[in-house]
């Protein structure tokens, strides 16, 4: 990178090298005066950089150390959300969206709940696995209520599109405002321990997040699961 940049383009870079496994989990970063000499910035400059990585849940402090490479994250839709706003892409660097089944399901009873309709009722569902340079990060399954359908047609093609809950919001005139994300714990379905790649009786991590648009309307219903050692963080503001 060159000399001078400011901190964002900084935390872009290291984050990038993390998120690659150039720099892998556990691996102490540089030190602040080493990234200050390396980039031609001021001490200020290489703190503020290394607080937007810890922020972005990349990094940990290590006492003894300094700061290390964090265990793998799965980007919680905040962070999708400002990676889309930064980059017109709802991926990071590195992460590739393979969708896996696209059609109509009853909705179960967590599905009909949070979209206030009775179970059985049909809802379309989207079906994928996220993987971050081919290793697999999430699988999710995201569930749309019949006037996002309407608006956005695309998302009952079997292509990802990049963007969906955006696209959705554009067309129908409103904005992302909040995400409810609701965690819990329990053993993988065979189906889930075929696309993250796990074996045995494992534990996963369960995040059913509603998303909510300004005027309260439900742009998305969507269940993710992790396996249990990948590291989640949330924050609910998405203005």
């Amino acid at each position: 990178m060159s000399e001078g940049e400011g901190y964002a383009g900084i935390a872009a870079y290291y984050a990038e090298r993390i998120r690659k496994g150039e720099i892998p989990a556990g691996t102490k970063l540089p030190s602040l005066r080493e990234v200050c000499e390396a980039h031609s910035v001021s001490m200020k400059t290489a703190m503020r950089a290394f607080t937007q990585l810890k922020a972005w849940g990349l990094t940990v402090p290590k006492v003894g150390v300094g700061t290390i490479a964090a265990a793998p994250v799965s980007d919680n839709i905040e962070g999708r959300v400002r990676t889309y706003n930064t980059t017109g892409r709802a991926l990071a660097s590195g992460e590739t969206s393979r969708i896996l089944e696209i059609g109509t399901v009853a909705a179960n009873e967590i599905v009909a709940a949070r979209l206030d309709i009775e179970p059985g009722t049909p809802v379309a569902v989207r079906r994928r696995v996220v993987s971050r340079d081919g290793v697999p990060t999430h699988y999710s399954s995201s569930y749309y209520p019949s006037y996002v359908i309407n608006a956005v047609p695309e998302l009952t093609e079997p292509v990802s599109t990049g963007g969906s809950r955006e696209l959705a919001a554009e067309r129908l005139g409103s904005t992302q405002k909040t995400v409810l994300e609701e965690v819990t714990s329990r053993y993988a379905t065979e189906e889930e321990k075929s696309a993250l790649g796990l074996t045995g009786s494992v534990i996963i991590t369960q995040v059913v997040r509603t998303v909510h648009l300004k005027d309260d309307r439900i742009v998305e219903v969507a269940v993710k699961v992790v396996s249990g050692s990948t590291v989640l963080k949330w924050s609910t503001d998405l203005e």
